[in-house]
């Protein structure tokens, strides 16, 4: 069943949001060299690999780093890359993964191939059997200014608690914190 409200969800967005995603791409194609879109090597179910995209927010050459391990990350971002961040717009292709199926709307989110420390506490409590997801529990409870421990204490409950009703409250939530920007630290 939550296969099937994915994939709906999924194909009403990207016909909803096609237009702006025009618009977001042509903008990052102006303002900065490079491709628009960035593909980063992330951890999905049962801890494989996959290619997750991005509108690219920083430059070409940055470090595949996890932003909150950066001496300084804002002077990596292009000149719309803070605004795509604080926005969430950047994170629109990914709507591309959740109709291919390695991603969901709602699950853990998806942690850079180089982050060992989130991906072996959430291998240690089984939250890499999900599906990794656009949203999350931990992303309405605190998004970056959460340690790794944490979050990985709010998916487990989120692991736990799974259902399309509470799914359904986390996307509600994440609407409201994407629109007050709350809880994006860069």
């Amino acid at each position: 069943m939550k296969r099937f409200f994915d994939l709906a969800l999924a194909v009403i967005a990207t016909g909803i949001l096609f237009f702006p995603m025009l618009v977001v791409g042509s903008a990052v194609a102006l303002t900065s060299s490079g491709p628009v879109l960035y593909w980063s090597d992330r951890v999905g179910k049962n801890n494989v690999l996959f290619k997750m995209p991005k509108f690219r927010t920083m430059h070409v050459g940055t470090p595949a780093l996890a932003t909150h391990l950066m001496d300084n990350p804002q002077s990596f971002l292009t000149p719309i890359g803070g605004f795509l961040r604080k926005t969430s717009l950047d994170e629109l292709p990914q709507l591309w993964c959740i109709l291919t199926g390695t991603m969901s709307f709602v699950g853990p989110r998806p942690a850079l191939f180089n982050q060992y420390d989130l991906v072996s506490l959430r291998t240690a409590c089984g939250v890499d059997k999900l599906l990794p997801g656009l949203t999350g529990w931990a992303q309405v409870n605190g998004r970056d200014e959460l340690p790794i421990k944490t979050k990985t204490e709010f998916d487990l409950a989120y692991l736990k608690r799974r259902s399309l009703s509470f799914d359904a409250y986390i996307l509600w939530l994440t609407f409201l914190k994407v629109v007050t920007r709350v809880g994006v630290a860069h």
